[in-house]
C-alpha cells in the first residue's frame, strides 16, 4: 500500500547521504586540523616572543655603566655588546636546544637595539601534503631612557 505523498527513492539516488557524510566529516576534519595548527603557530610565536623581549632585556643590560651615568636623557647600546649579551641568554636559558632552528639577529637602530628571533614550530595534526613546520619570527627593541 503506497501512502499519499509519499515515494520511494529512485535508484540512482540511494547512497547520496554516504557520500555527503564523508564528505562532511573530511571538511570537519580539515578544519580541525587548521584550527589546530593556527593555535600551535600562534602560541609558538608568543613563546618566542616572550623569548626575545628576555634577550632584549639582557641586551639593555649590557650597556657600559660609565656611559649609562655620563647620558642624558637616553643612553646609546653597543649593538657588540647586545650580541653578546643576547647569545649567553639564549644559551643560559637552554632556549638554543628547545627551539628548532633558533636565529636571532641584534641590530642597532639610533639609540636603541633591535633582537629578532626566528624559528620553527612544529605542527600537532598534519594531514597528507602539508608541512610538519610552521616558521615563526618575534622581535623586541630595547632603549635606555634616564629620567
Amino acid at each position: 500500500m503506497i501512502w499519499a505523498g509519499s515515494r520511494r527513492p529512485r535508484r540512482g539516488e540511494r547512497g547520496q547521504v554516504t557520500v555527503m557524510l564523508i564528505g562532511f566529516f573530511v571538511v570537519v576534519g580539515l578544519v580541525v586540523a587548521v584550527a589546530v595548527n593556527a593555535s600551535a603557530a600562534y602560541l609558538g610565536q608568543r613563546r618566542l616572543a616572550d623569548l626575545a623581549d628576555g634577550a632584549a632585556i639582557a641586551a639593555s643590560e649590557a650597556a657600559d655603566r660609565a656611559s649609562l651615568y655620563a647620558a642624558g636623557e637616553t643612553v646609546g647600546l653597543d649593538a657588540g655588546a647586545a650580541t653578546s649579551a643576547v647569545e649567553d641568554y639564549l644559551t643560559a636559558t637552554g632556549s638554543l636546544e628547545r627551539h628548532d632552528g633558533l636565529a636571532w639577529d641584534v641590530e642597532q637602530v639610533g639609540g636603541s637595539v633591535r633582537v629578532r628571533l626566528s624559528g620553527r614550530v612544529r605542527m600537532p595534526l598534519v594531514p597528507p601534503g602539508w608541512d610538519q613546520t610552521a616558521a615563526v619570527t618575534a622581535e623586541a627593541v630595547v632603549q635606555l631612557r634616564i629620567r
